[in-house]
This record gives structure tokens, sequence and C-alpha cells, in this order.
């Protein structure tokens, strides 16, 4: 049972001592090449799982519109994902003739390499990380704006305006969302005392490594928020209107076919599936749980992250863009706001362990005493701030109920008239 639970480790740790073993004599060649065949097998690995999550997204949403899906390529359709690469490769490669070629040309190749980039600090089991960097959490929200300048050069150098349209909603919608995106990451940070992922997972489990409270039950509320952002952020329904067809005819990609198109489409699930395996880590122990392997505990859960994501797509409509806009910066902001100052100050006051009440005073109680507070405080703040948006939409109903009133009297005077 230990060499399933550890298999990754295992692999890797064989890996990297053979390499070593071979060019023994040069120690930096020997760490290039490992560092370089761990980058193949990420890069591979987010490949391969955007294959297989354009066929399962397909047959969801088509579940849940009561449609069949992919049924003809292959058996149940499971060669689909092969079918697309094959006419990905076979369309032609157009370039527009005023494009800026250089801009034009790197923009997905740009927005592939960033979105790969996240997997290399994610840690998939004990041990089993690319790098452990004690700032990992600003590393993450560092590479995920790097798809931001990705969008902005496809939409500048197309040329095209509607194309540019796409790039300057990327200015507004992507780095709006990113305020309550790191508004809500900073209670995840102050609550373990570091921006390491892998200390994380550790302050989700137990000194025997079995699960222990996840974040989710500490920060509901931040929880909810960073996957509403998280959601924005990779430009998935119901916020696709960097790419909305009836509007701006597809967007900051309107000009590009064949794998250069591609290569926007994988930049999109590898990026909506590293905000599960981030949501996942952050909010739901990782790798940590009983029985099975770690890595597997980690799949499962970015797979119900990832099935949430599905489902969304499946069921709400795209929203308009003053209403996306109202909710970041009229609601989502102010509340995180609040929640992370209520959240810093509850910390203060109830501290989990001897050391954090000997830097800070307070009333030392147990990690699930300060799970069920800090619980409280993020539902009282979500329920206050739900029930002053709804006072002022009813508040609101009412004055345009008045002025249509106002008006159907006026129209009635005029027509006795």
């Amino acid at each position: 049972m230990d060499v399933i639970s550890n298999l990754l480790k295992i692999i890797s740790d064989f890996v990297a001592e053979l390499i070593r073993s071979i060019f023994g004599f040069s120690p930096f060649l020997a760490e290039l090449i490992t560092m370089g065949l761990a980058a193949v097998v990420l890069a591979t690995f987010a490949a391969l799982s955007f294959m297989g999550l354009t066929y399962v997204e397909r047959k969801v949403v088509a579940r849940i519109q009561d449609r069949i899906g992919p049924n003809q390529a292959g058996p149940f359709g499971l060669l689909q994902p092969i079918a697309d690469g094959i006419k990905m490769f076979t369309k032609e490669d157009t370039t527009p003739a005023a494009a800026d070629r250089w801009v034009y040309n790197l923009a997905p190749l740009v927005i592939a390499v960033f979105a790969l980039t996240t997997y290399a600090v994610l840690p998939f089991a004990p041990g089993v990380v690319g790098t452990n960097l004690n700032v990992g959490v600003f590393f993450i929200l560092a590479i995920g704006s790097g798809s931001i300048i990705a969008i902005l050069m496809a939409g500048w150098g197309s040329n095209n305006k509607y194309a540019l349209l796409g790039a300057f909603r990327t200015v507004a919608q992507l780095v709006g969302y990113e305020v309550p995106m790191l508004l809500n990451l900073l209670p995840v940070v102050m609550l373990t005392g570091s921006m390491s992922l892998i200390d994380i997972v550790n302050h989700q489990t137990t000194l025997d490594g079995n699960p222990g409270i996840p974040h989710i039950i500490y920060l509901p509320l931040s929880a909810l928020v960073f996957l509403i952002s998280g959601v924005a952020e990779t430009g998935r329904s119901p916020f696709d209107l960097l790419e909305a067809e009836s509007e701006i005819v597809a967007g900051f990609h309107t000009e590009y076919s064949g794998m250069k198109f591609a290569l926007f489409f994988l930049g999109e699930y590898v990026n909506a599936l590293a905000v599960s395996f981030v949501f996942a880590t952050l909010f739901l122990g990782g790798y940590a749980g009983p029985i099975l392997p770690p890595y597997i505990w980690l799949l499962l859960k970015a797979a119900l992250v990832f099935f949430v994501l599905m489902w969304l797509r499946g069921t709400l409509p795209r929203v308009r863009i003053d209403q996306m806009h109202n909710l970041n910066w009229k609601f989502l902001v102010p509340m995180s706001i609040v929640n992370l100052v209520l959240v810093m100050l509850a910390l203060k006051l109830f501290p989990a362990s001897a050391a954090a009440q000997a830097a800070s005073g307070g009333v030392l109680v147990s990690p699930g005493a300060q799970a069920v507070i800090l619980m409280l405080i993020n539902l009282a703040v979500l329920l206050v701030s739900l029930s002053l948006v709804g006072r002022a939409a009813r508040r609101l109903r009412m004055q345009e109920e008045a002025l249509l009133a106002q008006r159907r009297a006026a129209n009635m005077a005029m027509a006795r008239a």
C-alpha cells in the first residue's frame, strides 16, 4: 500500500537518481535534464487533460441540456478529441495582411506557456512538486496575469476592431477580478502563516498525516468568491464576454485559425483545470485523504471543482458586461474587504496555537473552535451583504414601478385630453 500511495514520488526519485548516475560528471547538466524532463511530463499531462476535458465537458453539458453529445467518432464518441486535433492540424493557417506578425504569432504560444507554468508549484503528492516556492500563492497570481498579456497581444496584433474590443474587455474583466481573488487568498495566507502551497496543505492535515479541517470550513465565503473570480479569470461562461460571438464575433481570437486557435483553446482549458487544482489545494485539503493514494484524492477534488465549472457553463446564460462589473466592484470587492478585516481580527483575538498567542496575545482556542468562529464570521458577512443587495434591488424596483405608473397616468391624461 505504501508503494501505491507514494508511487509518484518513487518514480520521480528513481528517474532523478538515474539521470544523476548517467550525468554524474556534470551535476548542473543532470539537474537541467531532470527539470526539463519534469517540464515535459507536466506539459504532457496538461495536454492529455485538455483532450479528455473537451470530451467530458461536451458530454456533461449535453446531459444538462438534454442532448446526446459526441457519439459518432469512435465508441461513445471517445475519438472526438482526436478528430478535433486532426481538424486543427489540417485547417489553413492564415495571417491577416495588416497584422503585426511577431505579436500576432507569439500570442498563442505565450498564453499556452503561461497556462502550463502554473503547474510548476502545485503539490500533487507528498514530496512531488515541481518547485516548492515559499511564495507559491504569489507565483500563481503572477503567472495567472500572463494570460492577460497574451490576450492583449492577440487583440492588438490582429489589427481587427472586434479583436481589439475583446482585448480591451480583457483589461476590464481579468484585471478587475484579480482584486477579489487576491482579497480572498489573503485570509488563507493569514490562517496558515505561509504562502507555500505545501504548508497550506499541511495546515489542513493532522500531525499523523490524516485529513484535518479543510479551509472551506474555516472560510466558506472566501472559497465562494475565489471560485467566482476563478471562473471570470479563465473567461468561462457566464463570464465569457472576452469572446462573445453575438457582440464581438469571437473577440480577441477572431483572426486565428488552425493550431493557433487550438493553443488559445488549450490555454482556456488548462487555466480552468489549474483553477480547479488551486482551489482543491487551498480550500479542500489538496492531496490529503484517507485510504486512497494522495494523487488520486487531488485528482478527485479537482474533478469535482471542474464539474462545477461545467455545470455553470451548461446552466447559466451569459451576463451583461455592466452586470459583470457591478458584481465585481459593487459586491465582491467591498464584501471581501469587510471579510478580510473581520478574519484578521478573529485570528488576532482567537489564536489556535501557543506560538500565535505568545506573538499577538488573545484567547487560545482549539483549531475546531477557531474554524467555527471564522465560519460564522464568513456566513454573517455573506448574509448581511445579500440582505443589503436585496434591499437595494427592491428599492430600485419600486422606483421603476413608480416611474412606470407616473408615465402611465400621464399617457392616460393625454388620451383623455
